[in-house]
């Protein structure tokens, strides 16, 4: 089989990067850096694969790749790709789900217990040398185990949560799904329910389902008012599925006791966001599958992937719309 061309548009480990070029010519420039912009869109005209994450494709740029058979993302999300476009010039599009389930999962569980627990201020006592005495009621957190957890989004990441939550924790879980799915778990210990009623039972709602022009700003003013009070919303999904605004005038009506955030409207977060620095507010720099086994396990797929479609095999995880 003859070598084709491939745009390599964010790092790769050596190891996936050699893989690539054992058999390809590759193009290295990431269109997110002034001094690489221009390379990057100079190399479009000549590629058969491109790879990478994080910057968003549409359809004008994919009309500069004439040649494009393959879009491989070092992500499972693909919120950041023109689907239709994709679809009508018969390019495939390749993902990675499943090798970052239990990282995402753990990280989820970790933010619940950090916000109820207050886990990030309680160190901040201590490391800013404010532990003067015992502590009392008012730095008190909150118990996690037996509390109802809310899961909006139950696909593999949600499932693997439910199955902490449930099992480990002993906390009852409901979840509300597109589709009717199997809870996963033993029988009485997770059960569907609509969204209104997760939101009203829900101590702690955590947003795992995938940004589509349906669920944008999906979490509002409406689904703040309905919501159980003294709630903690996790949200490890995309940024634009909660109204960042109607976030904070919850946080300060005292609806809600507090939030954990991996993901913003605007990444990385402005330094004049009134998110930055907001003391129930639990920020993280999206770090849900930053763990050095499974980014290495991402970039292992997306190369499968992306080799799979160049050389005219079915790849293991090309996206499909369900």
């Amino acid at each position: 089989m003859s070598r084709q061309t491939v745009l390599v548009y964010r790092d790769l480990p050596e190891p996936q990067l050699a893989r690539i070029l054992a058999e390809h010519e590759v193009i290295q420039a990431d269109p997110r850096r002034e001094d690489q912009r221009e390379a990057f869109f100079e190399a479009l005209g000549r590629v058969q694969g491109m790879i990478g994450s994080s910057f968003r494709l549409d359809a004008a740029l994919l009309d500069r790749a004439p040649a494009l058979k393959v879009v491989s993302s070092v992500s499972v999300g693909v919120d950041a790709y023109p689907l239709a476009a994709l679809r009508e010039r018969g390019i495939v599009l390749c993902h990675t789900p499943g090798v970052l389930t239990e990282s995402v999962a753990d990280l989820l569980f970790g933010m619940i217990l950090a916000t109820s627990r207050r886990l990030c201020d309680m160190a901040d006592l201590v490391r800013e040398g404010r532990w003067v005495r015992n502590v009392g009621p008012e730095e008190y957190g909150w118990d996690v185990h037996g509390k109802t957890l809310g899961i909006v989004g139950y696909g593999r990441i949600g499932r693997s949560l439910a199955r902490r939550a449930a099992l480990g924790f002993d906390m009852p879980v409901v979840y509300h799904a597109r589709r009717s799915v199997d809870s996963g778990l033993p029988p009485g210990k997770a059960r569907a329910v609509g969204l209104d009623e997760l939101l009203a039972c829900a101590d702690f709602v955590v947003l795992v389902l995938p940004l589509t022009e349906e669920t944008r700003g999906l979490i509002g003013p409406e689904a703040f008012a309905r919501m159980k009070p003294g709630a903690i919303l996790i949200n490890g999904a995309r940024g634009p599925i909660v109204q960042e605004r109607a976030l904070l005038d919850a946080l300060a009506s005292g609806r809600l006791r507090g939030a954990g955030l991996d993901v913003f409207d605007v990444e990385p977060l402005p330094q004049d966001s009134p998110l930055l620095g907001h003391p129930r507010i639990l920020a993280l720099p999206h770090i849900g599958s930053a763990t050095h086994e499974t980014r290495a396990a991402m970039a292992a797929l997306a190369v499968d992937n992306l080799l799979s479609v160049l050389r005219g095999e079915t790849p293991p995880a090309a996206y499909k719309p369900v």
